[in-house]
């Protein structure tokens, strides 16, 4: 049975990271990133992650966890004597997302490099041969997905018998995307005397067979559990027709700040982000069907502020942190509420203000209402239209929209050449066709942001008022302070 830390464990407004036991040298990285107060996570499970024991991490998401293991992992390889070797990690952080291990990975490169700590990230959908060369190099701390790392420790790439910390970070995901028995291979190459955390949101029955069989004595923390309520999350369920969810959509999106949208499907975000873009509506997607570099470049978009609008899968409904995401919004509410309770949490996230948003067509009334039932919130429940004056509350401000990009034209045919004169005929072509000929691909100034993967956001005025699919998207400007077009 896990122990538990008694109730006085202090909290994040009676102690500081020095007082935890931390190194100056963290502690000053902290300070230098603007992080000076631990969370109440971070407080309660350092005494113990310092000191070498086993802990058990419970809250939910948002509150604070990355830290909450980095730190001590860091601070306790900085103060161990064993060297860096070829393909031998001193510790792991298993990660359920190529995204999650991404951020993981770049909350700890400062705190890393102050240390003189060398890092790596390894999951699939890239090439392996990076991977490989940095693992040959040596790696201090090795963030990866399960499945990568399996195929490089089977190819004899990477040798798990050093590892001195395991974290398995979001282990309830895991088990939810069946990774459990892989993760379980894995654990069983680290040494049994090594250091285990575990932090997860809940803990499964999948989650209680990784603790019983590799955590040792582990001490418990639960702070926040995930059906916990955020005092700072407001919740919304707009009942719309459904001809005009998509009208709605568009009004609460437009709106100034980051809103992220969920679907259920791939396809429905990349259809849903296609419309929205068409609407005026800078947005980028994120399911698993894009490629890695994809990804990549449309999470820069939304966190650099060239597209305010993330359509995505649940894919992105853990561990995907950006700052300031002050709308969420469920264009297709969830199958089941924990579901609905970690995509709501990419908002609200850190002690900030947020407002979730479920749209809810007449079809819908029995499910929605069984899933705010079963995630334990209270949603207010308006029934709302295209322009109703509930939708500038639940996102204020002056709606702006761009042109939408052109369509992709094909390059004009080569004029064929005539003989012994190339030259002249060159000359004859445009610049702009010549250009697309030698490339054998339109040039850049013909190729649509969808065909680059990419969202156009070039200032424009509103779009003309058009016809997408069965719902029409009206321009709206201001006039006078008031909405014209409808």
């Amino acid at each position: 049975m896990a122990a538990r830390r008694p109730h006085n464990t202090p909290t994040s407004s009676d102690v500081t990271f020095a007082q935890l036991g931390l190194p100056a040298a963290l502690t000053e990285a902290l300070a230098a990133a603007g992080v000076t107060t631990p969370f109440p996570i971070q407080a309660a499970t350092l005494p113990d992650s310092l000191a070498g024991r086993d802990v058990l991490g419970r809250g939910r998401t948002g509150s604070g966890k990355t830290y909450a293991f980095v730190l001590p992992v860091l601070a306790r390889l900085a103060a161990s004597r064993s060297p860096r070797r070829p393909g031998r990690p001193r510790a792991l952080i298993l990660a359920p997302t190529r995204e999650l291990a991404t951020q993981i990975a770049a909350s700890m490169a400062p705190l890393a490099e102050a240390l003189s700590l060398r890092t790596l990230t390894v999951f699939g959908g890239v090439g392996a041969n990076p991977q490989i060369a940095g693992l040959r190099r040596g790696v201090d701390v090795l963030v990866a997905c399960p499945g990568r790392l399996a195929d490089h420790v089977q190819a004899g790439h990477a040798n798990l018998d050093a590892v001195e910390i395991t974290v398995l970070d979001e282990a309830d995901h895991m088990a939810d995307l069946g990774f459990l028995p892989v993760v379980r291979r894995l654990l069983e190459k680290t040494p049994r005397t090594g250091q285990r955390l575990l932090f997860s949101a809940t803990l499964d029955a999948g989650v209680d067979v990784l603790v019983r069989q590799f955590l040792s004595k582990p001490v418990t923390h639960s702070v926040d559990s995930a059906l916990s309520p955020v005092a700072a999350m407001a919740h919304h369920v707009l009942h719309v027709r459904d001809d005009e969810r998509f009208n709605v959509l568009v009004d609460l999106a437009a709106a100034p700040g980051r809103t992220v949208v969920f679907t259920r499907t791939k396809r429905g975000a990349k259809t849903l982000t296609r419309r929205l873009v068409a609407a005026g509506v800078p947005a980028v997607e994120l399911h698993g069907n894009l490629a890695q570099n994809a990804r990549n470049r449309n999470l820069t978009a939304f966190s650099d502020g060239s597209a305010n609008t993330l359509v995505a899968t649940d894919i992105a409904a853990r561990g995907i942190h950006v700052d300031d995401v002050g709308l969420v919004i469920h264009a297709d509410p969830p199958v089941e509420h924990k579901a609905y309770l970690h995509r709501s949490g990419r908002t609200a996230r850190a002690g900030a203000e947020g407002t979730v948003v479920t749209l809810m067509t007449d079809s819908q009334v029995p499910e929605v209402r069984d899933l705010i039932r079963k995630a334990g919130i209270v949603a207010a429940t308006t029934r709302v239209r295209p322009g109703s004056p509930q939708l500038a509350e639940l996102a204020p401000g002056e709606r702006s929209f761009v042109a939408p990009p052109p369509p992709a034209q094909p390059a004009a045919p080569a004029e064929p050449a005539r003989r012994g004169r190339p030259a002249r005929n060159a000359a004859r072509r445009p610049a702009q066709t010549r250009t697309a000929t030698r490339s054998g691909a339109p040039a850049p100034a013909q190729r649509s942001g969808s065909e680059r993967g990419e969202a156009t956001t070039t200032q424009a005025a509103p779009p003309a008022a058009h016809r997408t699919g069965a719902s029409a998207f009206s321009a709206r400007t201001r006039v006078g302070g008031r909405r014209s077009g409808r």
